[in-house]
Protein backbone atom coordinates (compact mmCIF):
# COMPACT_ATOMS: atom_id res chain seq x y z
CA UNK A 1 0.00 0.00 0.00
CA UNK A 2 1.02 3.93 -0.78
CA UNK A 3 1.52 5.65 1.54
CA UNK A 4 1.30 9.29 0.78
CA UNK A 5 3.47 12.40 3.06
CA UNK A 6 1.17 15.22 4.40
CA UNK A 7 2.43 17.43 1.87
CA UNK A 8 1.64 14.93 -1.35
CA UNK A 9 -1.95 15.49 0.18
CA UNK A 10 -2.25 18.49 0.25
CA UNK A 11 -1.31 18.50 -3.62
CA UNK A 12 -3.93 16.03 -4.61
CA UNK A 13 -6.43 17.50 -2.38
CA UNK A 14 -6.09 21.17 -2.65
CA UNK A 15 -6.55 21.37 1.23
CA UNK A 16 -4.07 23.00 3.39
CA UNK A 17 -1.63 21.45 5.72
CA UNK A 18 -3.80 22.86 8.55
CA UNK A 19 -7.31 21.94 7.17
CA UNK A 20 -5.90 18.26 6.67
CA UNK A 21 -5.26 18.59 10.37
CA UNK A 22 -8.55 19.96 11.40
CA UNK A 23 -10.71 17.30 9.42
CA UNK A 24 -8.72 14.58 11.55
CA UNK A 25 -8.94 16.70 14.58
CA UNK A 26 -13.07 17.19 13.92
CA UNK A 27 -13.26 13.82 13.15
CA UNK A 28 -13.82 13.60 9.90
CA UNK A 29 -11.87 11.70 8.74
CA UNK A 30 -13.34 7.98 7.40
CA UNK A 31 -10.40 5.80 9.09
CA UNK A 32 -7.24 7.15 11.67
CA UNK A 33 -4.89 8.64 10.07
CA UNK A 34 -1.44 6.69 10.42
CA UNK A 35 2.02 7.78 11.27
CA UNK A 36 5.24 6.46 10.26
CA UNK A 37 8.08 5.25 12.56
CA UNK A 38 8.81 9.27 13.27
CA UNK A 39 5.81 10.19 14.45
CA UNK A 40 4.69 12.07 10.74
CA UNK A 41 1.08 11.58 9.47
CA UNK A 42 0.95 9.24 6.40
CA UNK A 43 -2.08 8.75 4.42
CA UNK A 44 -3.17 6.42 1.84
CA UNK A 45 -4.82 6.59 -1.58
CA UNK A 46 -8.54 5.53 0.35
CA UNK A 47 -7.63 8.48 2.83
CA UNK A 48 -7.22 11.29 -0.51
CA UNK A 49 -10.12 9.73 -1.94
CA UNK A 50 -12.03 10.43 1.33
CA UNK A 51 -10.70 13.81 1.34
CA UNK A 52 -11.82 14.57 -2.64
CA UNK A 53 -15.39 13.40 -1.31
CA UNK A 54 -15.28 15.24 1.51
CA UNK A 55 -14.36 18.83 -0.30
CA UNK A 56 -17.11 18.35 -2.88
CA UNK A 57 -19.45 17.49 0.20
CA UNK A 58 -18.35 21.22 1.29
CA UNK A 59 -18.85 22.50 -1.70
CA UNK A 60 -22.30 21.39 -2.25
CA UNK A 61 -23.00 22.74 1.29
CA UNK A 62 -23.25 19.71 3.79
CA UNK A 63 -22.41 21.03 6.99
CA UNK A 64 -19.04 19.81 9.05
CA UNK A 65 -21.40 18.19 11.54
CA UNK A 66 -23.43 15.67 8.52
CA UNK A 67 -19.96 15.56 7.32
CA UNK A 68 -18.41 14.05 10.85
CA UNK A 69 -22.31 11.60 11.14
CA UNK A 70 -21.61 10.48 7.89
CA UNK A 71 -17.19 9.44 8.45
CA UNK A 72 -18.93 7.67 11.92
CA UNK A 73 -20.89 5.79 9.94
CA UNK A 74 -18.42 4.36 7.73
CA UNK A 75 -15.72 4.34 10.51
CA UNK A 76 -18.75 1.87 12.14
CA UNK A 77 -18.46 -0.56 8.88
CA UNK A 78 -21.20 -2.86 7.50
CA UNK A 79 -24.59 -2.83 8.89
CA UNK A 80 -25.86 1.47 8.75
CA UNK A 81 -25.72 1.93 4.67
CA UNK A 82 -29.71 2.76 5.35
CA UNK A 83 -28.37 5.29 7.67
CA UNK A 84 -25.75 6.73 5.25
CA UNK A 85 -27.82 6.43 2.38
CA UNK A 86 -30.37 8.97 4.85
CA UNK A 87 -27.97 11.60 4.90
CA UNK A 88 -26.78 11.18 1.61
CA UNK A 89 -30.34 11.82 -0.06
CA UNK A 90 -31.25 14.49 2.53
CA UNK A 91 -28.01 16.14 1.29
CA UNK A 92 -28.98 15.39 -2.40
CA UNK A 93 -32.37 17.05 -1.95
CA UNK A 94 -30.68 20.11 -0.70
CA UNK A 95 -28.50 20.81 -3.47
CA UNK A 96 -31.20 20.25 -6.07
CA UNK A 97 -33.13 23.06 -4.30
CA UNK A 98 -30.14 25.13 -4.32
CA UNK A 99 -29.55 24.04 -8.19
CA UNK A 100 -33.05 25.19 -9.28
CA UNK A 101 -32.80 28.27 -6.65
CA UNK A 102 -29.71 29.52 -8.26
CA UNK A 103 -31.37 28.48 -12.31
CA UNK A 104 -33.91 31.09 -10.97
CA UNK A 105 -31.35 33.40 -10.10
CA UNK A 106 -29.10 33.16 -13.59
CA UNK A 107 -32.49 33.50 -15.10
CA UNK A 108 -33.23 37.08 -13.77
CA UNK A 109 -29.81 37.52 -14.17
CA UNK A 110 -29.42 36.61 -17.46
CA UNK A 111 -32.86 39.28 -18.48
CA UNK A 112 -30.88 41.96 -16.90
CA UNK A 113 -27.40 41.84 -18.25
CA UNK A 114 -30.11 41.44 -22.13
CA UNK A 115 -31.17 44.72 -20.95
CA UNK A 116 -28.27 46.56 -20.10
CA UNK A 117 -26.58 45.39 -22.95
CA UNK A 118 -29.35 46.65 -25.27
CA UNK A 119 -29.93 50.00 -23.74
CA UNK A 120 -25.96 50.48 -23.66
CA UNK A 121 -25.95 49.37 -27.41
CA UNK A 122 -28.55 51.87 -27.99
CA UNK A 123 -27.33 54.83 -25.86
CA UNK A 124 -30.14 54.75 -23.57
CA UNK A 125 -28.69 53.25 -20.45
CA UNK A 126 -29.15 56.56 -18.65
CA UNK A 127 -32.57 55.63 -18.94
CA UNK A 128 -32.23 52.69 -16.89
CA UNK A 129 -33.77 52.82 -13.15
CA UNK A 130 -35.01 55.82 -13.02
Amino acid sequence: MTELAIGQVTERTGLSVHALRFYEKEGLLAAPVKRDANGRRVYTEQDVEWLVNCTKFRASGMPLGTIREFAALVREGPGNEEKRLGLLREHQNQVIGRIAELNDCLELISRKVEVYEEHVERGTADALWR
